[in-house]
């Protein structure tokens, strides 16, 4: 075992993004992490979701502003829809990693005593980064939104990196 994550199987990892509203940070983790462990990992098996902890946009596509700084990246959000988390995904993950405090904060408090799933902050994969949150973009402007694609980017490889491990 490593950073506490129980694979469903030997080389299969299920992780679970969560921020706000998912509409702008942990949907664009989602996707950075599919794209990049597309490119980087192919045969890592990983089953990769996001949710947010508030209902404010259940069923909405991700934010305009995030959809266009991931498109110019060749990474497609559009497909994606908010949802908020359920006392299943829990059970159903591995990881659920949280893009700030207060929203793990809220997971802690949420989470069942006998959940499976291991929450952690995002970036605590990434500690060369100097930071734990991923800051909100949403009162932001385009430069905020490529920031969060920028952090999602270095973590997601850092994720990956220990998740091969795991694996191997």
């Amino acid at each position: 075992m490593i950073d506490g994550i129980h694979p469903n199987s030997r080389h299969s990892f299920s992780i679970l993004f969560v921020c706000l509203g998912n509409i702008c940070r942990s949907p664009t983790a989602e996707a950075v992490l599919r794209h990049t462990a597309a490119r980087v990992a192919p045969r890592l098996a990983l089953e990769i979701d996001s949710a947010g902890t508030a209902d404010y946009h259940i069923g909405r596509a991700p934010d305009p502003r995030s959809q266009r700084a991931a498109r110019e990246r060749g990474i497609d959000l559009s497909g994606l829809r908010a949802r908020q988390v359920t006392m299943a995904d829990f059970m159903r993950f591995d990881l659920i990693l949280a893009m700030d405090r207060d929203n793990l904060r809220n997971l802690q408090a949420m989470s069942p005593p006998d959940a499976r799933a291991e929450l952690r902050l995002f970036l605590s994969y990434a500690p060369q980064l100097g930071r734990l949150e991923v800051p909100d973009p949403y009162y932001g402007g385009a430069a905020d939104f490529a920031e969060v694609l920028d952090l999602a980017s270095a973590a997601s490889l850092a994720l990956i990196a220990s998740l091969q491990q795991r694996a191997q």
